[in-house]
């Protein structure tokens, strides 16, 4: 019996399935303790956008672990790696003159821009602005704050009470974002918190001019716009961050796992100085939150390799063009009997949605799929809606690319000849 609890896991089925021990990794493969080969078309978690074994920021962890590993920063205290990184991060924001907030990861950040929400409503003498507003499908991470804002029912089950004052609209209506904030009241909204890209919910892209509109909303009422670009920032969608893409500005930005390309783990949250300026008012005081790693020197260093890979390889201009490739490549897997739809077109970031008819027949049908596509060297993961996930490293090859969309085409055939 293993002693790692893992996540997002049904432990007695582990048990008796057995893991799957993921040891070596180089570029977009991975491989298993058995020596077999998979095209990794998850980048981890969403996360490895510069591909695997990048000696660069080993080498940029070694260097500053030997000089310094890490220390705290609270308070008074800093270190130079830290610093290059905040304002690195505030450099590439969509937003001006921005102030970055350093976490341990994306539920951190998500949390965090909770805490810096309430927190601002009070400064600037609004107090009574706690609402928070989630949208439908969306997923915000599992932290208490983050798993309340969770527009998936599933991840709510089992927790009872969870942060209150939250309320849920569409994830693609602006009008109903719009008439929630009438109806709740703009006087006790405090923030609407959106994805880009619904990532873990499904993958689904904005609507043409939703984004837009809903940061228009926003801004009408004085709610605060708070991007999460967990999964879309640092490339993932041909840009620095999404927001930038669709030309947001939003008052606050959450994002990680880019950020490192997974190497390590890191977050923040980037604040436009609407928000963070009553901050550092005079008589402010302390802001009360914070946590160990925040500022971590390795980390740091590992983060500012990987966005040099992303700047000096062109992966922004890569992403672009993966984007087109990609969708075209999936396309044709619509005509799958076992497919529904293919949803793409927004970065690198695409799901193979299984046909609801077959996940009514069969309501395992997207993880007898991603099983299938282990056994033919593809590594995905089912998403909520019985989707597969494709979010390959932007470092994806033409050849890579063919074998990711063969390769799915096979486990799909698999599985319908399977019955």
């Amino acid at each position: 019996m293993t002693s790692f609890w893992h996540g997002f896991a049904d432990m007695a089925a582990v048990e008796t399935g057995g893991g799957l021990s993921i040891v070596r990794g180089r570029g977009s493969h991975i491989w298993d303790a058995e020596g077999n080969r998979y095209l990794d078309a998850t980048a981890g978690l969403w996360f490895c956008n510069v591909g695997h074994g990048r000696s660069e920021i080993a080498d940029a962890v070694r260097r500053q672990m030997v000089e310094l590993a890490a220390h705290s920063t609270f308070g008074d205290l800093t270190n130079p790696a830290t610093e290059a990184l905040a304002e690195r991060v505030a450099g590439l924001a969509p937003m001006p003159n921005a102030k970055v907030f350093l976490t341990s990861g994306g539920s951190d950040s998500i949390d965090t821009a909770t805490k810096i929400v309430r927190r601002y409503r009070s400064l600037v003498g609004e107090p009574d602005r706690t609402v928070l507003i989630r949208r439908g499908r969306a997923y915000h991470g599992m932290h208490v704050a983050g798993t309340s804002l969770s527009g998936i029912p599933a991840n709510l089950a089992g927790y009872g009470p969870l942060l209150q004052d939250v309320v849920e609209v569409p994830w693609d209506d602006a009008d109903a974002l719009r008439s929630t904030i009438e109806r709740v009241g703009a006087d006790r909204t405090a923030a609407f918190f959106c994805e880009p890209v619904i990532g873990a919910g499904g993958v689904f892209p904005p609507p043409d001019g939703y984004l837009e509109a809903a940061r228009a909303v926003c801004r009408d009422a004085g709610v605060l716009f708070i991007a999460d670009e967990v999964i879309t920032g640092f490339g993932r969608c041909g840009a620095w961050f999404a927001s930038g893409r669709f030309g947001l500005e939003p008052d606050l930005i959450t994002c990680a796992k880019g950020i490192t390309s997974g190497y390590l783990p890191l977050g923040a949250v980037i604040a436009a100085p609407s928000v963070w300026e009553p901050f550092w008012r005079e008589g402010a005081g302390m802001f009360r939150h914070g946590y160990t790693y925040s500022g971590h020197a390795a980390v740091s260093a590992a983060a500012l390799a990987n966005l040099d890979i992303i700047d000096g390889e062109g992966l922004l201009e890569q992403a672009k063009t993966l984007e087109v490739e990609l969708t075209s490549a999936l396309a044709p897997l619509e005509h799958h009997p076992m497919v529904g739809e293919v949803r793409s077109g927004t970065g690198v970031l695409a799901a193979v949605q299984i046909d609801p008819a077959v996940l009514e027949r069969d309501p395992g049908a997207a993880g007898r799929v991603v099983l299938a596509a282990w056994k033919r060297g593809i590594m995905s993961r089912a998403l909520a809606p019985g989707a597969l996930q494709i979010s390959p490293p932007l470092v994806l090859s033409s050849d890579e690319l063919a074998e990711l969309a063969e390769g799915l085409t096979a486990a799909l055939d698999d599985v319908e000849a399977a019955g």
